[in-house]
């Protein structure tokens, strides 16, 4: 059989989470959704979850350090 060029595809599937936040950070959460910049529906702010997850990750050293670690390794 023939090797193909293309690598595994990643599974990108949305997966649903649940957690709990502490009533401070909801209610910071929520007001950031609704600055008058993004002009975000309340009720629509787990959508900013995903962006801002991966915009920490992306900026924290220790991560990127420790993930170039485990690829390395």
């Amino acid at each position: 059989m023939t090797k193909l060029k293309l690598s595994a595809i990643p599974d990108d599937r949305p997966v649903k989470i649940t957690a709990e936040l502490p009533g401070a950070v909801h209610r910071d959460f929520v007001a950031y959704a609704e600055r008058p910049r993004d002009r975000t529906d309340s009720r629509r702010s787990g959508k900013l979850i995903a962006p801002m997850l991966t915009r920490f990750m992306a900026t924290d050293r220790a991560f990127a350090r420790a993930r170039r670690t485990l690829k390395a390794g």
